[in-house]
């Protein structure tokens, strides 16, 4: 058996990094009740700006009841959470409205209740926001161009907006 440093890709079989790091990011989610780790991924817009730092997502606990039959029942889960004192405080007031986001994303009442645990959370670095440009004309045509051929107009918008914030990226050296 090959290893993943001994296959030769050509070049043709691109692959998304969701697909390469979703293989190992899903065992993971999983061990914490997640299904895939799609609702970690989507946690920042969720909880909105406001919470981004000062809230995260602990598991999902889901219901482990039988019908007479044997059959698991699909009921909704709990979600547990964890924000530090003030924050769950704030985020208790808003829980119907994110509980309604989540649902929203999941595509069904994925999540029935959500339960807040205070805890000192660990603070995160701020990531250095790369120096930018303001960009021609000219480029912002060319960006366009390039990704005018794409079908899906969502996928379309998000690639020149990355094309855009690419190019507009200015070196510090």
């Amino acid at each position: 058996m090959k290893t993943a440093a001994q296959v030769k890709h050509s070049g043709k079989d691109g692959r998304q990094l969701g697909e390469l790091i979703g293989a190992t990011m899903h065992p993971v989610a999983r061990k914490r009740g997640f299904a895939t780790s799609e609702l970690l991924s989507a946690w920042p817009e969720l909880v909105g700006e406001r919470y981004v730092d000062r809230v995260q997502p602990g598991q999902l606990i889901w219901p482990r009841r039988k019908t007479a039959d044997g059959e698991p029942v699909l009921e909704p889960a709990t979600l547990l959470v964890y924000a530090d004192a003030p924050s769950a405080l704030l985020l208790t007031h808003e829980l119907p409205q994110l509980r309604e986001r989540i649902n929203a994303f999941f595509g069904w009442k994925a999540v029935d209740r959500i339960r807040i645990m205070q805890r000192t959370l660990a603070r995160k670095p701020k990531a250095k926001t790369p120096k930018r440009r303001e960009l021609s004309e000219d480029e912002k045509k060319k960006i366009k161009q390039q990704v005018e051929r794409v079908e899906n107009s969502r996928l379309q918008q998000a690639l020149e907006k990355l094309g855009q914030q690419i190019a507009s990226r200015v070196d510090d050296e």
